[in-house]
């Protein structure tokens, strides 16, 4: 069960998404021009995306992944040349009809099917892999943390995510962020430290057979993110 505060929050993104930066999150997942700052965050993504697929094992035939908050379907489609079955899930219709439109045939064996709903949905059943690029970072450290649960007990592998490191840049630059267009805006993040995420994490029950396998940060421009492996099992 999802808590209020997961609940509200995933409403609010799924407004954003869907209606105030449809265009603009288009742009940025696509190649066309974009303004200097979206280019900082779109080279910023292409290496998270890059960081977090390489995490991944080489041959995913098999597999069944879950790609927590897809957007434009970019990852998930990685995935799937591996081999993987990747269901593919976003709050917003209007990210989710674009990956459908820009998504061919997938070469290789493996598949994806895009949907529209909540990445917790346990209807969405069990996964060896799940992936969260940058959708758990509008959320505070106990419902990251109770997401991550949710998600371990139906995981037999790993999950990689993303989370908005607390650093004192990253505070400025949300700070010097109100000035610029509302074009150039990212929705509202919550910057979390990864010990305080690390103690939360060790309280869930059923992130106990998890370990914390590895952390990479990312810094280009305004796009600060880090992404973080939690692997079953031991070393």
């Amino acid at each position: 069960m999802t808590s209020p505060t997961y609940a509200a929050r995933r409403g609010q993104l799924e407004t954003y998404f869907d209606r105030t930066a449809a265009d603009a999150w288009a742009r940025l997942t696509s190649d066309a021009p974009v303004s200097r700052i979206r280019a900082t965050v779109r080279a910023g993504r292409d290496a998270m995306r890059n960081t977090l697929i390489s995490w991944l094992p080489d041959d995913l035939s098999g597999a069944r992944i879950l790609d927590a908050g897809c957007g434009t379907g970019a990852l998930a489609v990685e995935a799937a040349r591996r081999g993987a079955e990747v269901v593919a899930i976003d709050v917003s219709p209007t990210l989710i009809g674009l990956a459908r439109e820009r998504t061919g045939p997938v070469e290789g064996r493996g598949s994806v099917m895009f949907r529209v709903g909540d990445m917790l949905d346990p209807d969405l059943g069990r996964f060896d892999h799940v992936v969260a690029m940058d959708s758990l970072i509008h959320y505070a450290g106990p419902d990251i943390a109770r997401a991550l649960a949710a998600l371990g007990s139906r995981t037999s592998g790993s999950i990689v995510f993303t989370v908005a490191p607390r650093t004192a840049l990253l505070t400025l630059m949300h700070a010097a962020g109100k000035l610029f267009p509302k074009a150039d805006r990212a929705p509202a993040i919550v910057p979390i430290t990864t010990r305080g995420l690390a103690r939360r994490i060790a309280r869930e029950p059923d992130l106990a057979p998890f370990r914390l396998a590895r952390s990479h940060r990312i810094n280009s421009g305004f796009y600060l993110s880090n992404a973080i492996e939690l692997k079953r099992g031991r070393p």
